[in-house]
Order: structure tokens, then C-alpha cells, then sequence
């Protein structure tokens, strides 16, 4: 029945709704019996055990089967016999004049006005009976709703309605009908999706989104309707509603918690230390399943020990894979057995155990006023070092060990282990943080594993065990959850500044968070918590696409991937994903992404076929990049690679050989002393996608990458048809593609550096070095390097570069005018002495003689010796002869070759014009390393008076005399000086004698003749052919 009824004196009519029907009965044959369930989960023997009723305090039943309450509710006259709700009522079909739809909307015959609101899809508006909820009000002549009874109800007014909901956000219900003799409160969400907003239901619960906003949410309560979950706004008072449901509730204790056990959370909630808040039926929770899978169960430790210290476990869990941002990468545990309150610590290295037990038992000692007695330990070194056990005897602790291999005999501290792994497993899986925050997640866990009842001490909490006090649980967030710390940067700058809640430091009252922009630990007591908010969360793919917000730069850039995976498959403009993205830098990426994607199809890289099912597809990636200029006043570059995962490839059925075309250092050195010495042109070219070209000769099946996976053909899989960055072969099967161009136009490859490229035209020549897909050209003609670069150019994707200024890290300065070119390597010293915190230290300008051990700084270092810097090879070799056990001497002293290079960072190579050719100098320190009594042999060779090849390193044997060392370190230079002479004649043209200089003459007469018999009969034959080559001529020493 449809139709519309006028108010009388009123010239517009409102839409009215017609109520009819009547909800059937249910069927008393059919009545269900409440079974009732422990709500408790854990371990079999203890199900059941801990039933009993709320209300009588009896154990055997529970409250909905209470015959006392049953008994008080006859006699009140609020008795509800079996198959009956309470709420049950007449229902309504509810339609209007413009729509044929009907829905089940309930409590029309209801005696009673709820204060419950109800999302209903059938309402042409929302719908109220209360007059105080609403914050505005418009009172309004006209229209009338028929109830079931065909009663009229008229529209008293329109106004708005403020909702607190779900998350504690406050939310504003516009155009709201108020109905006075309506008996339920009704939300439209036919107005809702009007206005934008989607809905969806399953599992008894239908939320509502916006975007990626879960704006409100209603579960199912009785009659099959959706209740929503919030608080209704009186005023600045909330009225009786609900907030969130014991679900939700449950859920998110269990997070703030540490993912705790629902029995560790049902004893909580019996103390009343949960805010009230009564615990229901944890849901299964997936992070749960990821941190504390295990494989056996563990035996109930007995609980013996009679005070707190009297006995104390400890235990050492590492190394982890992932080092935290703390350097860690060793957690050690102590447990004192009585309490079991637990104190972690963060080590770098194992033997720093006994620094942390001697810290932690002077602390708690002095907390106490106790002595600990015993320490049971495994047999590991940390623990049985001399230094460790004499402490103990000295300090009067008896000392327990494990039998080997029995970590059972350890219980107590593999137990605490597993579980305090298991918690930060937990919590990290639903951050979704990486793994380098383990520590934090560690330290977390640790603190609410003291707060949180166990089984060993007859349900107590460790911390209310060892003081005496009760937790507190009222300051306990989500681990990892969005929090937003209160900041003074200025008075018209954001008060506010986003981070990620990570725990709570120690003696501090406040909480520790991590500012994903600064990279920085905040320490601050104004913190407002979004706890449903993680990292992780991604924006909905229901949703389009040009619709949902920019993503926040704490999420990584394969998530916006996923969320323009249309817009990647659509192949629109840089300028219209700019439009979208409205942030330059993504835009930059994603638009250099497209341009890599176009490249891979337009080089038919691969087809989508079925898997075979003997093979198994490898994975790919993208990685992304953003290069800074050749100067401060370069725009920087962005880079975008799809590389695949080629570490899965099985040798001998995915590749065979390998190789990288990687030119020598000692080549460029070379090719730019004849650049300066001749003048030449020196230009760099690069190839894009250069792997791309390589032709693969096996099969290999891959998955399609991310944000470009073709709609319809998910189940497919790319068989690649030309090398990807990532595969094995990659680089060999490039270079075998430009080898074979570069023939073809008529150069000769190097003998002597299979990355150098040699023609010669008209009598001039014109040189190509390759490092995988960057060049170095040189010429002196301009146009024959012009016509290079458009051969390349049509065989590959190139990028002209211009003149050479950076390769390598390596910056080529040139001063035409004095015929000067300059080789240094200032900006990456400088990067180097940030990443090691040396910027700020104060210069040196000589660097002493080292005889310390190695530091982690050596490698880094090490690169900037290759390319330009000579002068660190003797204090670089005697460091890194200790690579193995570094200390902190040995810090200090690679922190003196910070210094010196902090004050020389501006130091370069100098090629220029000079007849001087190719001159070496070599010489040797006898027995210089006082460990193993080996000598050091060093030499430098010179093009044009500027050093191109240099070494210094340890002797293979231990040398008997000055003689043999010096003999020693010339039979080392010759084997240099030959290669660099032929690759020197081949690049110029120009055949000499190599001359070696060296400061032993007793060394010097040996090459020439067998001199001094007795003395050297024993130096291996390997040493002596410097003499052959002395003869015939090709060295002079």
C-alpha cells in the first residue's frame, strides 16, 4: 500500500511511510538451547574449571540460566520464557511513494521508545523521536508517517544529530526527521550512499566507509536488524548507547596488550583494571597465528623459590637477521624466579653479558636491599668466560648450568624467550612494521609480560609480585598505532607532528614514538592515539581510485602501487598523474615507472603464458630511486627498475655463466691521463634499461609485477624473452650484445680490459670504457664522438650525458686553459663522514702510522682508496687486517682517517700535459706487521706524473731479510707494470721501457743475476721471473 497523507493547513507535503504487517512468531517446537562456553581458552585441563555465575557467584551454570534471576524477574514481572526476546515486537514494512523497496524495520508495536539506532535501507530520511539529541532544530509544518495501525504520526521538525561513534570520533547526522511517536531511531542509508558514503555486510556486522574510513559500524542484536554502535551527543552529554561492543572491546585490550591469551584478559577484567570493561569471546586473530605458532608444548615449571633474587635465570637470544636501529642484534634476558619479572637487554656483541648482569645486579640490589643467591645460565661462552665465573665467586652467587644441548634444564629462560618473541612477532605482524624495530617491539612486550597474570605465581602480576603495587593499565595503546605528538615549532607551524607509537621508555613518564619523517625517537607525554590506524593500512580497492587520499609517506611506495593499479594499467599523461597524486616526488616515480613499463613492452620482454608445472615462476620487485644532480643547481633524477628476484635462479637450470662488464679503475686513470696529456674530448653517454637488450638462452617463468598485472590473465605468467635487471646472466648476455654491436662498427676490444673499446680514424682515435651501462667517450675530433653517439643511439636507448663530470662517484673537473683535469671524490667522503657521524669532527691533515685492528668503517673507506685516493692505502691496508673481532680501539683509529680525510676531502688527482711516461715506484716495509712478521709491499705507477694504479697489502710468505722483501714487492710491481704497459702502447700507440724505481740496491743487483746463493736458494720460483723480463728488456729496475 502506497500513498501520501497531508497535514492540514499545509501547502507542501513531506514523504510519508506506510507501516504495516506483523512479525510472525517463531515456532515453539523449534526452540534453541543456549549452550553455554568457557570464557576462558588455553589448555585443556583448565576448560570449564573456572565457570560460574555473575549473579548467584555459583559454579556449574552462568547468568542466563540463573534460577535465582529468573526467580526475581517473575516477581517483578520482567520474566521472559525461553523463545522469547525481549524486544520482540510488531514489525513494519516500510516503503515510500518513489520506491518499490520494502525492508523489515521493526518495533513498531513496541510499548516502549528506544534510544537505539537502527540502519535501515528502505527510510527516505533519517528518522528520530527524541527531541534533546538533536544539536539543531527547525520546526517544520507538514507531513505524516502511518504507523501499522494506520495511525498518523506527524514531522514536528528537521534538524542535526551528533553521534559519538565506534572509533571516539563525533559525527554529525544532517537533515534528520524528528517524529515524535516513532518508536525506534532510524538511519537512512539510501540518504547515506547519496551522499558518497558505501556500505557492507558480513559476519553480523555492517560498516560503513567513506573513501577508506570506516565512518560507522552496527552489528546484529536482535530481530535481524543492525544496531549501530556509538553514543548518541545530549548537549555535551552522551546518552545511554552503546559504544563499542564487547567484541571490539576484547579485540582491542587483546592488542594493547600484547595480543595477550583471553585468560590472561578474562583475569584482568575480573579485578576490574580494564576501565570496566567486560571481556568477551576473543575472535581469531591472524597475528596470533603468525608470532605464536608452535610446534610442542611446553612442561609446567615448578614454582619453588621462596623470595624475590633468591633465584635468578638468564638467557642470550640472537643473533637476529635484521640489526635494530640500535646496532643490536643480541637480546639477553634475566628472570628472577619468584616474581618472574623480566628485564631485557639489547647487546651488540656476546660478550658484553657480563657488563649487563654486573649493571642489572647492582640495580636491583639497591632497589631490594636482597643479594642474589643463584644464576642458572647455559653453558654458553657469555656466561662460562674466567672473568663471569670469578665475579660470581667473588660476589658469593652459586652458579646452575644446563646439561649441553638440554635448553629443557633452562626452562624458565627459553619459556620467557619464546614467549617474549612470540608477543613481538605479534605486534610487528599487526604494525606492520619492518623488521629493524624488533627491539622495540622486544622491549614492549617485555613490559607488558610484567604486567600481565601468569600461571607460576597463582595468577599475579610479576610487577604487583616483585613491588607490591598494582599495574596500572590505563595508559596502554596499540603497539605501532598512529600517534600525533604535540609540538612548539612556531605559532602559525602545525602543533602536532605524526608518528608511531612504540612503547614506553624507561623512567620516563611519557611514550616513545618514532617520527617516520625526521627518522628520529620522540619522547613526549601530549600524545592524542589513533589506535585503529596502523602503517599498514591501505585505502580499499572498492573504492576509485581518483577518490581515495594521498597516501602518507610513512607507506611504502609499492602500497601507492596498489592503489593506482588502474591508473598504471591506463597509461595516462606524467602531467595528469601529477594532477592526482598532487605531490611531485610520487609523481615523479610513478611516471618514470610508466615509462619503464612502455620500454618493457615495446622490448617485447616477455609473453604471459600458463605455468608449466615443472617450473616454478621467480618473483620481481620494483625499486626506486632519486638521484641528486652533478651540481646543487641540477634538478635531481628519479629512477624506477622492475627487478626480479634472481636469488631464487638454481645454477646449472636457470643460467650457466656470469659476468659483469665492469671496467678497471686503473683504466679510466689511464684513458684520462691520455685525455689530458693529448687534449682530448671527453663526453658520458648512458643506456637505459640496459639489460633489457640481452637475449636469454633458458627459460624462465616470472610473476607479473606489481600495479601492471593485466585484468582477466591474473593466473598467468611471464616467460621472459630478454634479460631483467635482478637474473644472473643479466649482465653477461647485455654485454654479449654490446660486444657484438661494437665489432660490428669496426672497434677493436681490448687484450688487456675487456671494457675498453679502441678505433682509429684517420690516424685518430676515438676510445669507449663501459661500467654495465654507463660510458666514458674520448676523442679529439667532437664529431667522431657525435657520430658514436648516434650509432648508439639507434641500436639502443641512450641518454647523452654531455660532457663527463661525475662516474662513479667519481667528479672530473676540467681546466682547459692549463690543460689540467681533476679526479676527486668530495661528495662521497662527505656522504661517508654523515654516515659514520664524522662531519662535525675536528680535521687533521696527516694521518698517522696505524698498527690497530680493523673497524666497521673500512669498507666504506675502502671504495674512495680505489678510485682517487691513494694516500689511504698503507692505513686502510693495516686496518682491515683485523676484520674479524674489532674493539673499540679500533674505532678510534679508523675514526682518525675520518678526520684526516674530513680535512683533505677536497684532495684530487692531477693529469696534465708532461713527457714523463709510464714510471713506477715500489717498496717494502720488512716484517712491518708485528702479528705474523709478514712485510708490506707498496707500489705506484705514474702516466704524465699523476698516479693511475696503486696497491699496498701483506706479503704472501714471511721474508727472511730486507733483501727478499724488497725482491718480493718488485716481482709484485712487474707483473702491474706489464699489464699497464701494454694496455698503455695499445691505447696510444707508443712502445717503451718500463722504469721501476726502488731503494734496495741488494735487492736490484738480484734481479739481474743469481747473486748472494745461500741467502736466496729458498725464495719460491714464482718470484724470479722478473729476471726474464729484465732481459729482455720490457723493465728497467
Amino acid at each position: 500500500m502506497k500513498k501520501m497523507v497531508p497535514s492540514e493547513g499545509s501547502n507542501s507535503q513531506a514523504e510519508g511511510l506506510v507501516v504495516q504487517g506483523s512479525q510472525q512468531e517463531k515456532n515453539t517446537n523449534n526452540k534453541s538451547r543456549d549452550k553455554s562456553s568457557s570464557s576462558y581458552r588455553g589448555r585443556s585441563k583448565s576448560r570449564g574449571r573456572y565457570k560460574s555465575c555473575k549473579y548467584c557467584k555459583r559454579d556449574g551454570h552462568d547468568i542466563s540460566k540463573c534460577w535465582k534471576l529468573q526467580d526475581k524477574d517473575k516477581r517483578t514481572g520482567k520474566y521472559i520464557p525461553k523463545g522469547k526476546k525481549e524486544d520482540e515486537g510488531k514489525a513494519a514494512v516500510v516503503t515510500d511513494e518513489k520506491s518499490d523497496a520494502e525492508l523489515l524495520v521493526a518495533y513498531a508495536g513496541c510499548a516502549q521508545t528506544s534510544d537505539q539506532w537502527i540502519l535501515d535501507t528502505a527510510c527516505t530520511y533519517h528518522m528520530c523521536p527524541n527531541r534533546d539529541w538533536f544539536a539543531t532544530y527547525e520546526v517544520v509544518q507538514g507531513g505524516t508517517v502511518l504507523m501499522g495501525d494506520d495511525t498518523p504520526c506527524e514531522v514536528a521538525g528537521i534538524g542535526t544529530v551528533q553521534i559519538k561513534m565506534f572509533d571516539g570520533c563525533i559525527r554529525t547526522l544532517s537533515d534528520v526527521r524528528h517524529i515524535p511517536n516513532l518508536k525506534r531511531s532510524l538511519i537512512s542509508l539510501c540518504t547515506l550512499d547519496c551522499k558518497g558514503y558505501k556500505y557492507s555486510g558480513g559476519d553480523g556486522i555492517l560498516k560503513v566507509t567513506k573513501g577508506s574510513l570506516v565512518v560507522m559500524k552496527a552489528d546484529i542484536k536482535s530481530a535481524n536488524l543492525y544496531h549501530l554502535q556509538g553514543t548518541t551527543i545530549l548537549g555535551n552529554v552522551a546518552t545511554v548507547s552503546d559504544s563499542l561492543s564487547n567484541s571490539d572491546a576484547t579485540n582491542l585490550w587483546h592488542m594493547r596488550l600484547g595480543h595477550m591469551s583471553e585468560i590472561g584478559l578474562a583475569e584482568l577484567s575480573m579485578r576490574g583494571l580494564l576501565d570496566g570493561q567486560s571481556i568477551g569471546k576473543l575472535k581469531f586473530c591472524e597475528h596470533c597465528i603468525f608470532g605464536k605458532h608452535k610446534r610442542v608444548k611446553f612442561n609446567t615449571s615448578t614454582h619453588t623459590t621462596e623470595g624475590i633474587l633468591d633465584y635468578v635465570h638468564s638467557d642470550l637470544w640472537g643473533p637476529a637477521r635484521k640489526t635494530s636501529f640500535g646496532g643490536a642484534r643480541y637480546m639477553m634476558t634475566i628472570v628472577n624466579d619468584y616474581s618472574r619479572k623480566v628485564w631485557p637487554y639489547f647487546l651488540k656483541h656476546k660478550y658484553q653479558a657480563f657488563n649487563v648482569f654486573k649493571e642489572w645486579k647492582t640495580m636491583v640490589e639497591r632497589q631490594t636491599e636482597r643479594k642474589v643467591k643463584i644464576l642458572r645460565t647455559d653453558n654458553g661462552m657469555e656466561f662460562c668466560s674466567k672473568i663471569f665465573k670469578s665475579y660470581c665467586k667473588s660476589e658469593g652467587i652459586m652458579r646452575h648450568y644446563t646439561v649441553p644441548h638440554t635448553p629443557q634444564q633452562n626452562g624458565v629462560a627459553e619459556r620467557m624467550n619464546r614467549t617474549i618473541i612470540s608477543k613481538a612477532r605479534c605486534m610487528l605482524s599487526n604494525a606492520g612494521l619492518p623488521k629493524q624495530f624488533w627491539a622495540e617491539a622486544v622491549s614492549t612486550a617485555c613490559y607488558l609480560i610484567n604486567r600481565s597474570p601468569g600461571y607460576a605465581i597463582d595468577k599475579k602480576t610479576p610487577i604487583k609480585v616483585w613491588s607490591g603495587s598494582p599495574a596500572n593499565y590505563s595508559d596502554l595503546k596499540v603497539f605501532g598505532c598512529t600517534a600525533y605528538a604535540h609540538v612548539d615549532n612556531g605559532k602559525l607551524e602545525p602543533r602536532t607532528i605524526k608518528c608511531i607509537f612504540l612503547g614506553y621508555p624507561s623512567g620516563v613518564k611519557g611514550y616513545k614514538l618514532w617520527c617516520p619523517e625526521t627518522k628520529k625517537v620522540v619522547i613526549s607525554r601530549y600524545v592524542v592515539f589513533h589506535e585503529s590506524v596502523m602503517l599498514h593500512d591501505k585505502p580499499s580497492t572498492n573504492i576509485p581510485v581518483e577518490s581515495q587520499e594521498k597516501a602518507s609517506v610513512q607507506i611504502q611506495i609499492l602500497l601507492l602501487f596498489s592503489s593506482l593499479q588502474n591508473v598504471l594499467l591506463q597509461k595516462i599523461s606524467p602531467k595528469e598523474i601529477l594532477n592526482l597524486l598532487k605531490d611531485i616526488e610520487e609523481a615523479n616515480i610513478v611516471a618514470y615507472a610508466l615509462s619503464v613499463a612502455e620500454e618493457l613492452e615495446k622490448n617485447h620482454t616477455w609473453e604471459l603464458v600458463k605455468l608449466p608445472k615443472e617450473n616454478k615462476p621467480i618473483r620481481c620487485k620494483w625499486i626506486f630511486k632519486r638521484k641528486e644532480g652533478m651540481s646543487p643547481s641540477d634538478e635531481a633524477r628519479y629512477k624506477a627498475r622492475l627487478v626480479a628476484k634472481g636469488y631464487s635462479q638454481i645454477p646449472g637450470i636457470d643460467f650457466n655463466d656470469i659476468f659483469s662488464p665492469v671496467v678497471k679503475h686503473s683504466s679510466i686513470r689511464t684513458l684520462l691521463s691520455i685525455v689530458a696529456m693529448h687534449d682530448y674530448e671527453l663526453e658520458q653517454m648512458d643506456v637505459k634499461t640496459a639489460f633489457l637488450h640481452g637475449e636469454l638462452e633458458e627459460d624462465i617463468y616470472m610473476e607479473q609485477p606489481e600495479g601492471f598485472v593485466v585484468p582477466g590473465k591474473e593466473n598467468l605468467v611471464c616467460r621472459l624473452k630478454k634479460s631483467l635487471y635482478g637474473l644472473k646472466q643479466s649482465p653477461r648476455q647485455w654485454y654479449k650484445r654490446f660486444d657484438s654491436f661494437m665489432l660490428s662498427q669496426k672497434f677493436r676490444r681490448s687484450n688487456y680490459d675487456s671494457c675498453v673499446y679502441l678505433k682509429v680514424v684517420d690516424g685518430s682515435a676515438i676510445y669507449l670504457l663501459l661500467y654495465v651501462d654507463d660510458m666514458l667517450i674520448a676523442a679529439k675530433d667532437k664529431s667522431e664522438i657525435a657520430k658514436l653517439k648516434a650509432q648508439l643511439s639507434s641500436e639502443f636507448e641512450m641518454k647523452d650525458l654531455g660532457a663527463a663530470k661525475k662516474i662513479l662517484g667519481m667528479e672530473i673537473t676540467r681546466e682547459r686553459h692549463s690543460d689540467k683535469l681533476y679526479l676527486s671524490q668530495k661528495g662521497y667522503i662527505e656522504k661517508v663522514l654523515r654516515r659514520f657521524n664524522m662531519h662535525d669532527a675536528k680535521p687533521i691533515y696527516v694521518h698517522s702510522q696505524i698498527y690497530v685492528p680493523y673497524s666497521s668503517a673500512v669498507g666504506s673507506l675502502m671504495y674512495a682508496m680505489i678510485c682517487s685516493r691513494p694516500d689511504l692505502s698503507h692505513a686502510l691496508s693495516v686496518v682491515s687486517r683485523y676484520m674479524v673481532n674489532p674493539g673499540k680501539e679500533h674505532w678510534k683509529a679508523v675514526q682518525w682517517i675520518f678526520r684526516y680525510l674530513h680535512g683533505t676531502s677536497s684532495a684530487c688527482l692531477q693529469f696534465g700535459r708532461s713527457r714523463d711516461g709510464l714510471v713506477g715506484y715500489v717498496d717494502s716495509d720488512f716484517a712491518g706487521d708485528l702479528d705474523r712478521r709478514r712485510s708490506l709491499t707498496g707500489y705506484v705507477f705514474t702516466i704524465g706524473g699523476c698516479a693511475v694504479s696503486w696497491k699496498a697489502s701483506l706479503q704472501a710468505t714471511v721474508a727472511l731479510s730486507t733483501t727478499e722483501a724488497e725482491y718480493i714487492a718488485i716481482s709484485e710491481a712487474c707483473k702491474e707494470a706489464i699489464w699497464l704497459r701494454d694496455l698503455y702502447t695499445e691505447l696510444c700507440g707508443v712502445t717503451s721501457c718500463i722504469n721501476i724505481v726502488c731503494d734496495s740496491q741488494s735487492a736490484i743487483c738480484l734481479t739481474k743475476d743469481q747473486m748472494f746463493h745461500e741467502r736466496t736458494k729458498h725464495i719460491d720460483v714464482r718470484y724470479h721471473f722478473i729476471r726474464g723480463v729484465i732481459a729482455e728488456g720490457d723493465v728497467k729496475v
